[in-house]
């Protein structure tokens, strides 16, 4: 029963029986959900929050790599030009995560033919899902490096994404910084929220291991106080409230804000954090707004608060991007 509710989100055919959309070129505005020179959702801030867009000023870049929205999907893999796809990803991924980071850096979120939700859950297929994987990050790669080549002239680089998102941050860390000691030099941190993250998955960068360290990479999967997620057990995980890896609960009175789901408010002390087997643990919030990851025929996920991951502890991410890219201007200027 719970496998045939599961494939309400599995495409009907094999990856090979799609044919592939075109790929995006970097080289137009369209491919971009995001570039600091134009107007789109990464300019966006809580409403009545008093914060500002402040891209035009900020030191930094910020490569975001959005979350999945193929959720019920038509293949393996999404278009770069379908319209209802942007516009879900652009308020779903790029206004309410990709703007913790606009005051830190100038944001660019590339398109791509992102894979589809059932690729993560793909047990019985897996070559399907190797396959929609590949050609995701097969564009990721090639924005990440039209970015290099025509925006980023040496500036300061924050690596970041959610979920699908981080898992292909995670081979561009591998690509392009892990082996190269001057890009390596660049990057201000590399958050990886909302994904699975070995923390030596690399031979030369680190997990960050306090609030203002740079050159190391961040992570986090936030799951409801009190119950373990065994695939998660050896994960990276590092404490928002805290910017430690430590087990130390951190009490809400930590959480300088978090934003729900409707993007209209901040809402202050709501969640607190601990470190547990991998997961950040969190007690459920008795605001609204922070809806738990419901995926059907996957009933572990219940206690899951995948969607938040970003929401539940915006400010402290807000702040932290702010204060690392100011770290890592002390040490290289």
């Amino acid at each position: 029963m719970l496998s045939s509710c599961l494939g309400v989100i599995k495409p009907v055919r094999n990856f090979t029986a799609y044919k592939s959309a075109p790929a995006p070129d970097y080289a137009q505005q369209a491919s971009w959900a995001a570039l600091p020179t134009h107007r789109d959702s990464a300019d966006a801030v809580p409403k009545n929050s008093g914060l500002r867009d402040q891209q035009a000023t900020a030191p930094a870049d910020v490569f975001f790599i959005h979350l999945t929205t193929l959720i019920r999907p038509q293949g393996w893999n999404g278009a770069s030009t379908d319209p209802a796809l942007n516009l879900f990803t652009d308020q779903f991924s790029i206004r309410r995560q990709a703007s913790v980071f606009n005051a830190a850096g100038r944001i660019y979120a590339p398109r791509y033919r992102q894979a589809a939700l059932y690729s993560f859950f793909d047990a019985d297929s897996s070559a399907n899902a190797r396959a929609a994987l590949a050609l995701a990050y097969q564009d990721v790669k090639t924005a990440f490096q039209y970015y290099l080549d025509h925006y980023n002239q040496g500036r300061p680089i924050i690596l970041a994404g959610h979920s699908q998102g981080s898992f292909h941050a995670q081979r561009l860390l591998h690509d392009f910084f892990d082996q190269d000691p001057k890009r390596r030099g660049q990057l201000v941190a590399a958050y990886l929220v909302g994904f699975k993250v070995n923390p030596n998955a690399y031979q030369n960068l680190r997990p960050c291991e306090d609030s203002t360290q740079t050159n190391c990479f961040i992570s986090w999967n936030t799951g409801e106080w009190g119950y373990s997620y065994e695939p998660y057990r050896d994960a990276l995980a590092i404490n928002p409230l805290t910017w430690t890896r430590d087990t130390a609960a951190a009490p809400a009175s930590l959480n300088r804000g978090s934003v729900p789901q409707s993007f209209n408010r901040i809402d202050k002390e709501v969640a607190d954090a601990k470190v547990h087997d991998g997961v950040l643990w969190v007690h459920p919030p008795a605001t609204s707004g922070y809806p738990r990851f419901l995926i059907p025929g996957r009933p572990e996920l219940r206690h899951s608060f995948h969607i938040a991951d970003y929401g539940l502890y915006y400010m402290n991410v807000r702040e932290n991007a702010v204060a690392r890219v100011r770290a890592w201007q002390q040490v290289n200027q």
